[in-house]
């Protein structure tokens, strides 16, 4: 039982010589390491069930799913154990803000695999009605990419077949009208094979003509026109024989199957939200634990340390620029006065010099090029 507690101590971040001179609060934060832990076996299921969802292969999953939940514990108690409580709730919230962002990102980063495998089976419908709807529309592509061309040969051949009909019609009235002046059941009403009979007959043989030239100069075309249609239809079919349909089953589509659910139930709407809120209460919930509970005794004696160590520093870092103070005013005063000095010793030689050479001049008259000499040296100095 200690060595659980123990453990759950570690996870919780806490400085154990100092939770050893305040015990009244192991349980608690045995508490909150026992949260993050789960909180990082939980993200390690997720990620691990995403990856399978990916490379369906149980090692990848495992290796991953571990590493991913190692780096969210670590995260998470990073973020607990770096929450201090020093009294005030609200600069402590203000603190805490980045850290509950992050944990609520945290919080959705792991949820959405788990709800995956949690609604599986309705997302699985889902899926092979998308998978229909996909094919359906790789269908419908590929008949539009060849509907003009089919379209425009059929029409070309009902026009041609029109033409063939409209000449075998006025052939066939034509006929019509030189029977019925035959037999007298037309035309002048009289039975007679005479003159009028005879142009009648002649206007519908060469309406016979007619139809046998148009009929020579279309068929052809009709024939092509029909070989062009079947082998365009024959292409059509063969590549809608060969389209096959889409097997949706990698992780964004499992998404966007569980984002259509949503919008089409309100049940598995909400079923989603409450289980998002439930990995952002269980992330979140060792930060709010921390906030909302008053200063301990552990907390006390972690400022306690906290603040000797910082006036340690203080008085360290004082002590030290003292000293540092300290030589730069000796190196100034020694510089100023060895400064000092070198100035009163030139003067001392510059009017021992002057006053030798008046001395000098004094004694021996000088010529006037050597006055003018000596003022121009007496000049420069």
């Amino acid at each position: 039982m200690n060595s659980f507690k123990n453990f759950f101590l570690f996870c919780s971040g806490i400085t154990p010589n100092i939770l050893k001179r305040s015990p009244i609060d192991s349980n608690k934060y045995a508490g909150i390491g026992a949260t993050i832990f789960f909180t990082g076996v939980f993200a390690a299921v997720s990620a691990g069930f995403a990856i399978f969802t990916v490379f369906k292969s149980y090692t990848i999953s495992i290796l991953f799913g571990v590493l991913w939940g190692l780096m969210i514990f670590n995260l998470d108690r990073f973020i607990v154990m770096s929450m201090k409580k020093k009294g005030s709730f609200f600069k402590e919230f203000v603190t805490a803000t980045p850290r509950i962002i992050l944990a609520i990102l945290i919080a959705f980063v792991i949820s959405k695999p788990l709800e995956l495998k949690l609604f599986q089976s309705e997302i699985n419908g889902e899926l092979v009605l998308m998978e229909q709807e996909v094919y359906k529309n790789q269908e419908d592509r590929l008949r539009l990419r060849f509907s003009p061309s089919i379209d425009s040969l059929k029409s070309e051949l009902v026009a041609l077949d029109a033409q063939i009909k409209e000449k075998k019609e006025f052939r066939d009235e034509l006929n019509l009208i030189a029977m019925q002046e035959a037999d007298g059941t037309g035309g002048s009403k009289k039975a007679n094979l005479g003159p009028i009979y005879a142009t009648k007959k002649k206007d519908a043989n060469q309406a016979q003509v007619e139809l046998e030239k148009t009929e020579a100069e279309i068929t052809p075309l009709i024939t092509d026109k029909r070989l062009q249609l079947t082998t365009l239809e024959a292409k059509m079919d063969q590549q809608l024989t060969d389209l096959k349909q889409s097997n949706l089953d990698g992780f964004a589509s499992q998404l966007n199957a569980l984002g259509s659910l949503s919008n089409k139930s309100k049940t598995i709407w909400m079923a989603s939200l409450f289980i998002t809120l439930l990995f952002i209460a269980i992330e979140t919930a060792p930060i709010f634990t921390k906030l909302i509970a008053d200063r301990s005794p552990y907390d006390y004696r972690l400022d306690e340390h906290e603040s000797l160590y910082r006036a340690h520093h203080l008085t360290a870092t004082s002590r030290l620029n003292n000293e540092v103070n300290n030589d730069v005013i000796f190196d100034k005063e020694v510089q100023r006065f060895k400064n000092q000095q070198a100035i009163t010793a030139e003067k001392d030689i510059i009017k021992e010099l002057i006053d030798q050479e008046v001395e000098n001049i004094k004694q021996k008259p000088l010529s006037w090029q050597a006055y003018i000499k000596n003022r121009n040296v007496f000049g420069s100095l």
